[in-house]
């Protein structure tokens, strides 16, 4: 509906008002004016966007909401790589795509753009399948909505970065794609062209179920599509403090949800 009405720039304004802790504050605002005209409803309202604010910084609530409305595919473990290492097929065949998290335009320490730190991970886990597997790895990612045209598409940044910082280097590259469905659409079309029959899919782990559903819709029957997951250990810390309110929890918590809204909305 963005596209059509020519409004795709609003669209991190808008994901900023639908995730927490703003509806849960919107809330507040209404339970003040209900109590203010002495509403019952509103003490309801104020322990409602209480408990919601809490929760919404919260880790096991944020990996309680995965599990509930993303079920993310799980990591590949050592029998899993096993089995692809013996894949029967040419190394033409095989190809493993990272997908792109964002950048920072301008990195002042380093004089030049910077993959964002979720970007950044993948790529890593990217090179380290790529090595592991003997396989060709490749990176979609352009630039993000509203950036401006002398910024760095993602996918350049992060071959630099691939090359010059891990001494690796990238087969292919997308450079034009904004969001997870070009990801899939034009990752798929270098990799038909380059007869490749199964592609790894490198993403986190609360990313996944939407870059998979893409991949898979996308590929048919020609391509085989493999979840490779990444960043989904779980926090080191007893039960009771994952439940306290933390910066880790409220970005994950922002970070599935965002996830379901795109999902929701075949982003």
């Amino acid at each position: 509906m963005l596209e059509a009405l020519a409004l795709q720039s609003l669209k991190p304004f808008i994901s900023a008002l639908l995730l927490p802790p703003i509806p849960f504050l919107i809330l507040l605002s209404l339970a003040a004016l209900l109590l203010w005209r002495k509403h019952a409803a509103g003490w309801l309202l104020v322990l409602f966007s209480a408990t919601g604010l809490w929760l919404s910084q919260s880790e096991a609530a944020g990996q309680g909401l995965a599990r509930l409305l993303l079920r993310p595919q799980p990591a590949l473990d050592v029998d899993a790589l096993a089995a692809l290492s013996k894949d029967t097929q040419s190394r033409k065949t095989l190809s493993i795509a990272v997908l792109g998290a964002g950048t920072q335009p301008y990195a002042p320490e380093y004089g030049v753009a910077n993959l964002s730190a979720h970007s950044l991970e993948r790529l890593r886990y990217g090179l380290w399948l790529g090595k592991r597997l003997g396989a060709p790895v490749g990176f979609s990612g352009g630039l993000a909505q509203g950036a401006s045209d002398d910024d760095t598409p993602e996918a350049l940044v992060a071959q630099r970065i691939a090359s010059q910082e891990f001494g690796r280097s990238l087969q292919w590259v997308d450079p034009y794609a904004k969001d997870t469905h070009e990801n899939a659409l034009r990752s798929l079309v270098l990799l038909r062209e380059a007869g490749v029959r199964k592609v790894i899919v490198v993403t986190h782990g609360w990313h996944m179920p939407r870059a998979l559903k893409a991949f898979q819709a996308l590929a048919g029957n020609e391509i085989e599509i493999v979840a490779a997951p990444m960043g989904m250990g779980v926090s080191a810390k007893v039960s009771g403090q994952r439940w306290m309110p933390s910066a880790q929890g409220g970005q994950t918590v922002r970070l599935v949800l965002k996830e379901w809204m795109g999902s929701l909305s075949g982003a």
